[in-house]
């Protein structure tokens, strides 16, 4: 006589609407006291029950079971949904566009139990056709940390994305400076445009654009403090940032930077110009206190910044607006300054790096003249020994 199953083993069933054999798996009970059942099928006997095999092999495992059909999609948008609490919305937006465009369409059909190492790597190899490095970094971490989510939460057994490197992307367009003849054309242009005092700040000043976004009036202070027991100049603080907490992007880049004459001028009018904007914009208008805000004083975004710096340029002569940023106007500020022989240390000081290194490795197109001086002195030495001889 055969043995009758214990309760818990599963079963084994023809289904005739399915036309398979189902294998069953009784694993207890949810939190709300549900009976958790996990199904396995197959064409035939043997398949329903190595389906069933494995069931009990991940729950004897420690996994909870993931349903039969759970996809990359499915674990992404677990992550898009519930992993990025807490974080700035623009990083949220960028990894939903990120994981939207080039995840989901080419791995979200993919079984996430069945997702292979191999799958991984043709896909970056595939996308590194397109995709510049960082760019193929930034895919990456999206999927790898979508799937170390569903590893966590036992969803699958090991996280193969891990096991992938990054290859090389395509070369990115290099950042490029104005020159001072380029540079002045620009200032000049840029008159009359709502983007002027923006432009001749991030260019005298060397601000960052996402400081230059959260720039507020009680920060700048146009006729300086001439009551100070040690004389200010006119001045702003650049202590905040469009950043997480408002907080800038080092320590050492909270600063405050001494306003060239220039500077001060387009600032009064910008003044002068925000007070007419809030004035016709009456009830519509928004307080936030902030430099450099929309005709209804609402925080400008980066698309904002670029769209309306593209407009400001557009009939400068000698200048194609769409291969300009407003990121370049910084790039600028340290090509100037190293044009007239500043030394390295004081324009990493004025940009707010945490140290000679990064200034070097992120404008060393840049930092022309420091870069000859050893060059023009040793001349100098071995023309002098010349002489001698």
């Amino acid at each position: 006589m055969p043995k009758r199953r214990s309760r818990g083993d599963g079963g084994l069933h023809w289904d005739e609407k399915r036309q398979r054999w189902i294998a069953t798996a009784n694993l207890g009970f949810d939190p709300s006291g549900r009976r958790i059942v996990k199904r396995g099928s197959g064409k035939t006997k043997t398949e329903a029950k190595n389906k069933l095999k494995e069931v009990l092999r991940d729950h004897e495992d420690g996994l909870a079971i993931a349903p039969t059909g759970y996809t990359v999609k499915d674990a992404v948008a677990d992550w898009l949904a519930y992993g990025l609490a807490g974080r700035d919305p623009g990083t949220v937006e960028t990894c939903m566009f990120l994981s939207q465009k080039h995840v989901i369409p080419s791995l979200g059909a993919r079984k996430l139990r069945d997702l292979s190492a191999e799958d991984v790597d043709c896909w970056l190899a595939a996308k590194a056709t397109t995709l510049s490095t960082r760019s193929l970094q930034a895919v990456h971490s999206c999927l790898n940390r979508a799937v170390k989510r569903a590893m966590a939460r036992d969803k699958v057994k090991r996280n193969v994305v891990e096991l992938c490197s990054v290859p090389q992307g395509q070369a990115g367009r290099p950042s490029k400076a104005l020159t001072f003849a380029q540079a002045e054309a620009v200032l000049k242009g840029a008159e009359g445009t709502s983007m002027h005092a923006y432009i001749v700040v991030a260019l005298l000043t060397g601000a960052r654009t996402e400081e230059l976004r959260a720039l507020t009036w009680d920060h700048v202070f146009l006729r300086g403090k001439p009551d100070a027991e040690l004389l200010q100049p006119p001045h702003i603080a650049v202590w905040r940032s469009v950043r997480r907490g408002g907080d800038t992007k080092t320590r050492k880049s909270r600063r405050t930077l001494a306003l060239p004459a220039r500077c001060v001028e387009a600032l009064w009018q910008q003044f002068e110009d925000q007070g007419w904007e809030r004035l016709a914009a009456d009830d519509a208008w928004e307080e936030h206190g902030l430099v450099f805000s929309s005709a209804v004083g609402k925080p400008l975004d980066a698309t904002n910044v670029r769209r309306a710096f593209r407009q400001a340029l557009k009939d400068v002569d000698g200048i194609s607006a769409d291969e300009w940023t407003p990121r370049e106007l910084r790039h600028s500020f340290v090509s100037l300054l190293s044009d007239r022989g500043v030394p390295l240390e004081e324009i990493s000081r004025l940009v707010g790096h945490s140290g000679t290194a990064v200034t070097e490795e992120v404008y060393r197109k840049q930092i022309r003249p420091v870069i000859q001086t050893g060059a023009v002195v040793m001349d100098g030495i071995f023309g002098a020994v010349q002489q001698r001889q």
